[in-house]
């Protein structure tokens, strides 16, 4: 279990001190962390409370949203506050097409889908020495196209890798995330062209049927339909080592007690994932 990660959004109840707290009663020896719950925390306090739980921060969400006008500034922002946490690498959420929000109806957007990905490459240009001279490792997360209008215009892990690839892996990595690939036809040969680019392992299964809200549709692993096996022994194949956290976005999840979630996610960690 010493890889284990707890995202923060899988206890999504607590707070940043209720989950270092949980992890350290738990045992649990890393965390990822969302950038909202940090600023509530304070950062410094955030920063704090890791280092005297003597935990890893496997990763800050999010980066990103680089199709959208003023996404530079806050980006610097991101990096600038994963810098100060440590953390193993700042996930990008890159963004839909420009005018496309999360859970919101459609107003006046661009459609042009290619110009959007390029919009994605031109802000990494700019984002990726940044990030580098303060020792941050960015990590495109490819998300499951059914995200593409509104969150990532980035669908597979061959697209994300192609991005990272005029940087230094240690600069700009990738984000494995089951939930997101496993359906890819191409994943297996993907992941093992990532090699020491796979900044992040993120777990957690792909319910059926998907509730209304698509974006809740992450389960407990075994409560879906991944075959995690060949997807955990690709990843180790190829030479990824660091935490793997499980994140999990569902309604009954967050209304159960987050005790018993982690509870319920370390065993499951052991029988479906632990390598």
């Amino acid at each position: 279990m010493s890889r284990f990660s707890l995202n923060q959004w899988t206890t999504k109840r607590w707070s940043v001190a209720e989950a270092v707290d949980g992890c350290v009663r738990h045992g649990v020896e890393a965390i990822g962390l969302w950038r909202q719950n940090v600023a509530e925390q304070g950062l410094d306090e955030t920063v704090k409370l890791v280092a005297d739980a003597g935990l890893r921060v496997s990763s800050l969400c999010r980066g990103g949203f680089l199709t959208s006008q003023d996404a530079l500034d806050d980006n610097r922002r991101a990096i600038d506050e994963a810098a100060a946490l440590n953390a193993a690498c700042l996930v990008m959420v890159v963004g839909g097409l420009p005018g496309v929000a999360p859970g919101e109806p459609l107003g006046a957007f661009d459609r042009d889908l290619a110009g959007a990905r390029e919009r994605v490459a031109e802000a990494l240009a700019v984002l990726a020495p940044y990030a580098g001279a303060r020792g941050v490792r960015l990590a495109l997360e490819p998300l499951h196209p059914v995200y593409c209008a509104d969150r990532a215009v980035l669908s597979t892990l061959g697209q994300a890798l192609d991005l990272a690839e005029p940087y230094p892996a240690e600069q700009v990595g990738v984000v494995v995330d089951t939930f997101h690939i496993w359906w890819d036809p191409q994943v297996l040969a993907q992941i093992a062209r990532a090699g020491d680019r796979i900044a992040s392992y993120q777990v957690c299964d792909f319910l059926h049927p998907l509730p209304a809200d698509v974006l809740l549709g992450r389960g407990v692993m075994g409560d879906g339909v991944i075959d995690f096996a060949p997807l955990t022994r690709a990843v180790a194949e190829a030479g990824y080592t660091g935490d793997i956290e499980v994140e999990i976005f569902n309604a009954d999840v967050w209304a159960a007690d987050p005790d018993e979630v982690l509870t319920r996610v370390r065993t499951r960690f052991g029988e479906l994932i632990e390598v």
